[in-house]
């Protein structure tokens, strides 16, 4: 992908500030130990992987801080979990433990809260997308992290995908030559369709809890992807619809976004949706003569032609998980530079989303 001399800058100055972070950041040997971590809230149904993993003694929770009684009562049920573990507030249970990373599973707009509890206390942070509800948060976010030395990291599911890791190095080694088009389409029938907990519909159809409906819980997965496709490079304009298709079960945030991001040289689009027919978390990206699709997180398909097409064997080296990808990036043996997780990719998102809903409430093209 050829870069314009705007994208090199953008992407040395983010270099300079990740190695500047990388110096402030401590390192952990683990060896064959397993991670210490917290978990901060239960109300985020992704909270279930965590769970799952500690079930099968691939990680070790040191501790929860929840204050809903409800929760509490139904995750000890479920994960046969001890009183122990559970604490009704972050600060009393970073007071007690000291875990290697704490894992945010709340609303998006607490993410902000998470940060500012650990940050002082040294202690890294891993948040559920996206990174925050907007930019104002987010810089703040960035500014925490940077004074006190921690890294703060983004989980998606898209990023553990085998499909989209050889994507990227498909593009990166010239094999569909240079980039064109990208379409990015995420969603499914709807939270509420697909039966989340009440806790987790409370916060995620709240605009001041989700900082918006589908465009932020899906629209994130494209910014995310394009970001990181693109190198860190920032769109020249975006131009965004916003619609509720489903007003009577979702009357307070849009159930339906697409976003049109323009760079330098590549359009893309992305579809963010509660409505539609399945869940679907795919990408294509089309090249000069060649195209590739990732389907779903293990196929990945080559046309050539609409005639002419091949499924492509995935990559084997790249992180199959958080957990592993945590544990190399605490050992100090990954940078995050301008990978899925990265802070730098994530400002980015935010500010994409950012500038999407504004675009999308006045009807205009917004120039970045």
């Amino acid at each position: 992908m050829i870069r314009s001399f705007a994208k090199k800058k953008f992407y040395l100055l983010h270099q300079l500030v990740l190695l500047c972070m990388m110096s402030l950041t401590t390192t952990k040997t683990f060896g064959n130990d397993l991670l210490k971590v917290v978990v901060v809230g239960l109300s985020h149904d992704h909270v279930h992987l965590i769970l799952n993993q500690h079930k099968n003694k691939e990680v070790i929770i040191l501790g929860i801080a929840e204050n809903n009684n409800e929760l509490i009562t139904r995750f000890k049920k479920a994960y046969n979990l001890p009183d122990t573990l559970f604490y009704d507030n972050l600060k009393g249970m970073l007071n007690a433990v000291k875990p290697d990373i704490a894992l945010a599973y709340n609303a998006i707009a607490d993410h902000i809260s998470v940060v500012e509890t650990c940050a002082p206390l040294k202690i890294d942070v891993m948040v559920e997308k996206p990174l925050a509800i907007n930019t104002t948060q987010a810089k703040r976010i960035a500014d925490l992290a940077e004074k006190h030395g921690i890294r703060v990291l983004t989980n998606y599911e898209t990023t553990w995908y085998g499909s989209n890791q050889t994507i990227k190095q498909l593009v990166d080694s010239g094999f569909i030559g240079q980039v064109k088009k990208v379409l990015v389409r995420d969603g499914h029938e709807g939270p509420q369709e697909i039966g989340c907990s009440k806790e987790f519909l409370a916060w995620l159809t709240d605009p001041e809890k989700n900082g918006g409906g589908a465009i932020m819980d899906f629209g994130c997965y494209g910014a995310n992807l394009l970001t990181w496709l693109m190198e860190g490079e920032r769109p020249v304009a975006v131009t965004a619809t916003k619609r509720q298709l489903k007003p009577a079960v979702y009357p307070n945030v849009d159930d339906d976004a697409t976003i049109i991001l323009e760079y330098a040289n590549v359009t893309a689009v992305i579809q963010a949706s509660w409505d539609w027919p399945y869940s679907i978390k795919d990408m294509q990206v089309f090249g000069e003569k060649k195209s590739l699709h990732a389907v779903d997180d293990k196929k990945l398909i080559l046309y050539e032609s609409p005639k002419n097409q091949k499924n492509i064997d995935l990559k084997e080296d790249y992180y199959k998980d958080n957990l592993v990808y945590l544990k190399e990036v605490l050992e100090g043996n990954n940078n995050t530079e301008n990978d899925l997780s990265s802070l730098s990719n994530n400002l980015l998102v935010v500010e994409i989303l950012e500038k999407a809903k504004e675009s999308a409430q006045k009807g205009e093209r917004i120039l970045f």
